[in-house]
């Protein structure tokens, strides 16, 4: 374990010379596991299926997390301790149970990429493109198997929609604030939420970005 000028204590795993190092504004994606002085798992990312992924932020104060990041390169791996009573007193939140006064956090990271803003949104833009032709089979498989082809409509978008009721009140235009029931559920049935089990409809300004762009487009073709 060593410590550089700014307190923060390190232990590098891996660290390869040649590889990329990241800077300040790159979007960094790594796997996690952070854990208390007293060892209790706080979060792992391994588990959870999927690593962060997150622009490279500037220390906001000396020993910080972000400051251990900065040292990465791709393919690097290093375990961070970092003073849990700075950390919460820098975000403003009382200490979690669960963390002792005068402990610190160990951040073990694994830097799996570094990508400029640029090359992210490419390849977030090409992995769009390609989830989106991914989508559009398991709809129109969906649509097919319940024998609603004939009914479906799709638009430019790749929103597909079945018009169960007309009404004949007003449509919706960008700016409005309007009220919705909905029921949101899987493909094979399962509900996964709705604003029914309270009775309450959801109530927001439409056209500005408040929900999903396929609830917005869909909901301004509807009449009341």
């Amino acid at each position: 374990v060593q410590e550089n000028e700014n307190g923060l204590k390190y232990q590098i795993f891996e660290h390869k010379d040649d590889a990329r190092q990241a800077k300040i504004g790159d979007i960094i994606t790594f796997h996690l596991v952070l854990k208390t002085g007293a060892d209790s798992t706080l979060r792992d990312t391994y588990k959870e299926g999927t690593p962060v992924k997150m622009p490279l932020q500037a220390s906001p104060y000396k020993g910080s997390f972000e400051e251990g990041l900065a040292m990465l390169a791709t393919g690097d791996s290093a375990k961070f301790f970092v003073s849990a009573d700075t950390l919460f007193a820098k975000l403003m939140q009382p200490m979690p149970p669960m963390i002792q006064k005068g402990s610190e956090l160990n951040f073990t990271v694994k830097l799996l990429s570094v990508l400029t803003a640029e090359e992210f949104q490419k390849e977030q833009a090409q992995a769009g493109m390609k989830q989106k032709d991914i989508d559009q089979k398991v709809i129109q498989d969906y649509l097919t198997k319940n024998n609603l082809t004939a009914k479906a409509q799709k638009t430019e978008s790749g929103l597909y929609y079945i018009q169960d009721t007309e009404g004949a009140g007003a449509t919706p235009t960008a700016g409005d604030n309007i009220k919705v029931h909905y029921t949101g559920k899987l493909l094979d049935g399962t509900v996964f939420d709705s604003s029914k089990k309270t009775g309450n409809p959801i109530d927001f300004q439409i056209g500005v970005g408040m929900v999903i762009p396929a609830w917005e487009e869909g909901l301004m073709m509807m009449t009341k």
